[in-house]
C-alpha cells in the first residue's frame, strides 16, 4: 500500500496526497493511518494552501478492506479499521487548508466518508458513489452522504446500497465539476490552484470558521455510527452478510 505526497510543478501551494493501494484501493488498518498522517502533515506546512486528495488504480476508493477483517478471528481489526477511518476523516476534515477531492471510478463506503469530509469534489464521468454498507455487514458513513444529498435520498441510497452517479451529484450541488476521466487531474488541480492564491493565513482562518458553523459535529456523529457496526459483528450479523455480500443464503 502505498500513500504518496507530491508537489505538481506550476502549482505553487499546492499538495497532492494520492493513493495507491491495488487492485481496488481498499485499505487495511494501517493505510488508513498512513492517509491520515499524509493529509495533516500536508496541512501542516505553512507553505500549502490547498490539498488535492486524489488516487491511482481502478477506482478511487472501497472502503476497508473486507479480507483483512475476515481473517480476523476476533474484533481487533475491526477496532482498527473503525479507528483508522474515524482518523482519516477527520484529518480530511480537520486539514489546516482546504482539501479538494479529486475522484474517478468507484468511491464506495470509506471513499464517501473522505470526499464527505472534503471541502470540494471534482469528478470524472465514469465516478460513482455510494454506501454498499449493508450488504457488507457494517454501517457508517451516513454522516458524510448526508453531506452530499438530501436526507431522504440519502436514506433511500443507504437501505437500498445503490449508487448515484459523479452528474447526479453535481445536479445536486455537492460535485464541482464533472469532466473526462483524462482531465480529471489537471480540473482538481487547476480548482486547486485557484483556492491556493488567496491568502494562506486567511485561507486558514476561513477553514476553520467554516468547520465551526457546520450543524453537525461530523466526528462525533460518524463514532455514534461505528458503535452500531461493532453491535452487528458482535451478535454475528456483519460476518453472516459479509460472507454472502447482503444476500438471503
Amino acid at each position: 500500500m502505498t500513500v504518496s505526497t507530491s508537489s505538481p510543478s506550476g502549482t505553487d501551494g499546492v499538495r497532492v496526497v494520492t493513493v495507491d493501494h491495488p487492485p481496488v484501493n481498499a485499505l487495511p488498518v494501517r493505510g488508513w493511518y498512513d492517509l491520515a498522517d499524509a493529509v495533516r502533515a500536508a496541512g501542516r506546512d505553512p507553505e500549502v494552501r490547498c490539498v488535492v486528495l486524489a488516487a491511482e488504480g481502478r477506482g478511487f476508493n472501497a472502503g476497508v478492506d473486507i479480507k483483512e477483517l475476515q481473517r480476523d478471528p476476533g474484533h481487533a481489526s475491526l477496532i482498527g479499521a473503525n479507528r483508522g477511518c474515524a482518523e482519516a476523516f477527520a484529518a480530511v476534515y480537520a486539514c489546516e487548508v482546504p482539501v479538494v477531492a479529486a475522484v474517478r471510478g468507484f468511491c464506495l463506503g470509506g471513499g464517501i466518508g473522505l470526499v464527505g469530509n472534503a471541502d470540494a469534489i471534482v469528478a470524472s464521468e465514469d465516478a460513482v458513489f455510494g454506501l454498499p454498507e449493508l450488504d457488507r455487514g457494517a454501517l457508517g458513513a451516513a454522516t458524510h452522504l448526508a453531506r452530499l444529498v438530501p436526507q431522504h435520498l440519502m436514506r433511500t441510497l443507504y437501505y437500498t446500497s445503490r449508487t448515484v452517479t459523479a452528474a447526479e451529484l453535481h445536479a445536486h450541488g455537492s460535485v464541482w465539476q464533472v469532466v473526462p476521466s483524462a482531465g480529471l487531474q489537471a480540473a482538481a488541480l487547476e480548482l486547486a490552484a485557484e483556492i491556493a492564491a488567496k491568502d494562506g493565513h486567511l485561507l486558514r482562518l476561513a477553514k476553520a470558521a467554516l468547520n465551526g458553523i457546520d450543524p453537525v459535529d461530523v466526528q462525533r456523529s460518524y463514532r455514534f455510527e461505528q458503535g452500531f457496526t461493532f453491535e452487528a459483528n458482535l451478535v454475528g450479523t456483519a460476518a453472516r452478510v459479509r460472507d454472502t455480500f447482503g444476500k438471503e443464503a
